[in-house]
């Protein structure tokens, strides 16, 4: 990018200084807008010759939560998606490669700027959705989502290497009592309040974490039992509230278990998120047993050697406030210095 007269007149370039031209910046703020757990923004990006490495931030890791980093390596899986679909809609195919460095593991992908193209009408719309995709931790109303939208985010999930499946009523209750009891679990344990309190602590001027305007209501029933982001802020504990009786409730699975399939997964997850803000549908993040190895271990399909990545609620319901991001320029590492660190 750096240098191509080509690249600087159509806003690919970077600079001596590592900022990069106007096209490339959008790009790699459609990258940021990505969901993350707890919104740990854990990514950062090096800016190359027409390519974009993508680095995984272990400093983000959330120690109790996520040991194996498989939630993070997920989130940068879904930051890796929307810097392609940005490249994309703007008329350059994105030719990506995963971990292409054994000797440094936080390369997670690299992205090259490849052949100029005409951009297709589903990345442009994939695109334009990603500002106004945001978790909606709020109830939904009890208009079901039409199974013709539910196989559009079966089919957005299987162009990643996903396989997204939609409970039946059944299934569902199973699922949810899962969750239910991952968060029970959770509320009375030290290690995890602590690193709750880490990322939910209201400090001015903050641009990760989740805000308390995020945390959402309590369903009064639990029914669905969100994360209570209010559990160790009492004066912002959620109000009570009645959520839809019947719940969509889907699980996103992946054929293997290693950093390769988790980055799969967060771009799987991330194109079904996008295209459910397309049709115009809220969605939730609903992972807590997928954090504890056993009840992690009751969603498998073993049946089909599938394991479970991603638990997401679908529905519709009132806009949901976006969670803030880090400045392009926290996330950026210089060209000329070494790349970031491995551990």
């Amino acid at each position: 990018m750096r240098g191509g007269s080509e690249a600087m007149i159509n806003g690919w370039s970077v600079d001596s200084d590592g900022r990069p031209g106007p096209v490339l910046d959008a790009c790699l703020r459609a990258a940021i807008a990505a969901p993350s757990v707890h919104n740990t923004q854990p990514w950062r990006f090096r800016l190359l010759d027409r390519m974009v490495e993508v680095y995984t931030d272990p400093s983000r890791r959330l120690a109790v939560l996520d040991p194996t980093g498989r939630e993070l390596t997920i989130s940068v899986g879904a930051a890796v998606l929307n810097l392609r679909v940005a490249m994309l809609a703007r008329g350059r195919v994105p030719v990506m490669r995963l971990f292409p460095d054994p000797a440094q593991p936080s390369l997670a992908a690299q992205v090259r700027l490849g052949p100029s193209v005409t951009p297709p009408d589903t990345a442009v719309m994939l695109s334009r959705a990603i500002p106004h995709r945001h978790t909606n931790r709020r109830p939904f109303s009890a208009v079901p989502v039409p199974p013709e939208v539910l196989a559009d985010l079966a089919a957005a999930a299987r162009v990643e290497g996903g396989d997204l499946v939609v409970a039946d009523p059944p299934v569902r209750d199973a699922v949810l009592s899962v969750v239910r009891a991952a968060e029970h679990r959770r509320r009375t344990d030290p290690a995890y309040r602590a690193e709750l309190d880490e990322w939910t602590r209201d400090i001015p001027h903050r641009r990760d974490g989740v805000p308390p305007e995020a945390f959402g209501p309590w369903d009064a029933l639990e029914l669905v039992p969100i994360r209570d982001f209010g559990l160790i802020q009492p004066l912002r504990r959620r109000a009570r509230v009645s959520f839809e009786d019947e719940p969509t409730i889907a699980v996103l699975y992946t054929a293997g278990d290693n950093p390769s399939e988790w980055l799969r997964a967060g771009q799987a997850l991330q194109r079904a998120l996008l295209t459910a803000t397309v049709r115009g549908v809220a969605t939730t993040l609903m992972t807590q047993p997928l954090e504890i190895p056993e009840l992690r271990a009751l969603l498998a399909d073993s049946a089909a050697g599938l394991v479970a990545q991603a638990i997401i609620r679908f529905g519709y319901g009132p806009p949901s406030p976006p969670s803030p991001r880090r400045s392009l320029s926290d996330v950026l590492i210089h060209p000329e210095s070494a790349p970031a660190p491995t551990s």
